[in-house]
C-alpha cells in the first residue's frame, strides 16, 4: 500500500509514533549494563526496516549476545522449531536459542553467557497463544531468580488496544501457548505485559519480583492498529500480513482439530479446510451473519501441515470491517459448524503426552470450548462455561 492510499489521519499518527527501540537508539543511558543481551529476531526493525542490534551497536550500547525465540533469528523455521545458536553474520555477536528453555535451564543459560542485563524487542501480534510473549515471560521468571535486569522495548500491538475478547485461563491448561491467565485477544502491548507479569505473576511463581524497566512509546494510542500505515515485517513465516494477525485469534484455535489452518497456502489461517467438507460450510457460514466478516467457498492444496498434498474443501475469510469482526465469537461458529456439518469427520486433535490436555484446551484456556462444541453449545453458552477474562492492574496500563 502506497501512503498515498492511507488516510491522512493514520499516516501521521504512524510517523508520530516512537517505540522503544528509538527511543533507546537516541538516548543509550536509558539501559545500563557493560555486557547486554538483547532477546530478538527480525521484527526488531527500526523505522527504515534496517536491523535493531546494528542501531543499538551503533548508538553505543554494549551488546554481547543475542537470544532468539520460537522461529529462530531470521524467522524463518516452522512452529514448534528453531534454529540453533551460532555468531551473527553481521556482527559476530554470539546468537543463543532460548526456544524450549525455560527454569532452571534458561537461568543457567542466562548465567552463561556472561549479561549483566537484558533487552527484549519482540514483535507480538496480540493473541495470547503467540508464544513471544511466553519466553517474555519465562525471561522475567529466570531475571527474578538470578538477578538480572531486564528492559522490555515497547512496540505497537497490531491489533489496538482498545478490545479484548474470550476467556481467561485455567492453571491446569497452562503451557508455552499460555502461562498464565490473561485474555485470549488481550488488548496490550509487550511492554505493558511485561508490567503485569512483573507485578502478579513472576512474583507468584518464583517468590521474587524482577527487576523491569519499559521502554516506552511515544505516540502509540489504544485506537491505533496496525492499519495506521506501519510497515509490516513477518514476525514468523505463517503471520504474512495484518489480515493474518487479525484472524488468528479465531482460525488458530483450529490448530486444535484436524482441520488445516492454512499453512502450507499463501493465506494462513485466512483459508481453512478439510477432506471432509464441501460447500455446505460456506452455505452455512454466510447464514449465520458473522459481522465484519464474508466466507468464500473454495478448494485448496497445502504444501506442508495438515493434509500435506491433499485437495481439501474450505472457506476463505475477507474480513471487510475490522472493527465490526469478532474473532473469538466466529472462531467458536467455524469450529461449530466443522463439528455438526461433518460428525464424522471432524476430529478434536489428540494431546501428544496423554497426561496433558488436548491442544485445543490449551489453545482455549479450558475444556470449555471443546466440551461445549461437543454439547452443540451456542457461543454465550461456551463463554459462560469457560474462565473469564481477567484485567490487568490498573499500573500495568502504559497508554491511553
Amino acid at each position: 500500500m502506497t501512503e498515498a492510499a492511507v488516510p491522512c489521519r493514520d499516516v501521521r499518527a504512524a510517523r508520530s509514533v516512537r517505540t522503544g527501540v528509538q527511543r533507546l537508539v537516541e538516548d543509550p543511558g536509558l539501559v545500563a549494563g557493560s555486557a547486554v543481551g538483547l532477546f530478538t529476531n527480525d521484527t526488531g526493525t527500526m523505522p527504515d526496516l534496517t536491523r535493531n542490534v546494528d542501531a543499538l551497536l551503533a548508538a553505543g550500547v554494549p551488546l554481547t549476545t543475542l537470544f532468539t525465540p520460537e522461529h529462530g533469528m531470521a524467522g524463518a523455521v516452522q512452529a514448534g522449531e528453531s534454529e540453533p545458536g551460532g555468531v551473527d553474520e553481521g556482527t559476530g555477536l554470539a546468537v543463543l536459542d532460548t526456544y524450549g528453555r525455560s527454569g532452571r535451564e534458561l537461568d543457567d543459560q542466562l548465567r552463561g553467557s556472561g549479561v549483566d542485563a537484558v533487552l527484549f524487542d519482540l514483535q507480538d501480534v496480540g493473541v495470547r497463544y503467540y508464544t513471544y510473549v511466553w519466553t517474555l515471560y519465562d525471561l522475567l521468571c529466570s531475571a527474578a531468580r538470578i538477578g538480572l535486569p531486564v528492559t522490555v522495548l515497547d512496540r505497537p500491538n497490531p491489533l489496538g488496544g482498545v478490545r479484548t475478547e474470550g476467556p481467561g485461563l485455567l492453571g491446569s491448561c497452562a503451557s508455552f501457548v499460555g502461562r498464565v491467565s490473561v485474555p485470549l485477544r488481550h488488548g496490550l502491548t509487550v511492554g505493558e505485559l511485561a508490567r503485569w507479569f512483573a507485578a502478579e505473576h513472576v512474583p507468584e511463581a518464583t517468590a521474587a519480583r524482577p527487576d523491569l524497566d519499559v521502554v516506552a512509546m511515544d505516540g502509540w494510542r489504544r485506537d491505533d492498529t496496525g492499519a495506521d500505515g506501519r510497515v509490516w515485517v513477518m514476525p514468523s513465516p505463517n503471520m504474512p500480513t495484518l489480515d493474518t494477525a487479525r484472524v488468528y485469534p479465531c482460525t488458530g484455535l483450529l490448530e486444535g482439530t484436524n482441520v488445516s489452518e492454512g499453512r502450507g497456502t499463501t493465506r494462513p489461517f485466512e483459508i481453512v479446510g478439510a477432506p471432509y467438507a464441501d460447500a455446505r460450510l460456506a452455505s452455512c457460514l454466510t447464514e449465520l451473519g458473522f459481522p465484519g466478516v464474508r466466507f468464500r467457498d473454495l478448494r485448496f492444496r497445502p504444501t506442508h501441515g495438515k493434509w500435506t498434498g491433499s485437495t481439501l474443501r474450505g472457506v476463505q475469510m475477507h474480513v471487510l470491517d475490522p472493527d465490526a469482526f469478532e474473532p473469538v465469537r466466529t472462531g467458536i461458529g467455524i469450529l461449530s459448524a466443522f463439528a455438526e456439518l461433518y460428525p464424522d469427520g471432524f476430529r478434536w486433535r489428540e494431546p501428544d503426552d496423554r497426561h496433558r490436555p488436548p491442544f485445543v484446551d490449551l489453545l482455549w484456556g479450558s475444556p470449555a470450548l471443546r466440551s461445549g462444541v461437543d454439547a452443540r453449545h451456542d457461543a454465550d453458552e461456551i463463554l459462560a462455561a469457560s474462565p473469564p477474562a481477567p484485567r490487568p492492574p490498573a499500573d500495568a496500563v502504559l497508554y491511553t
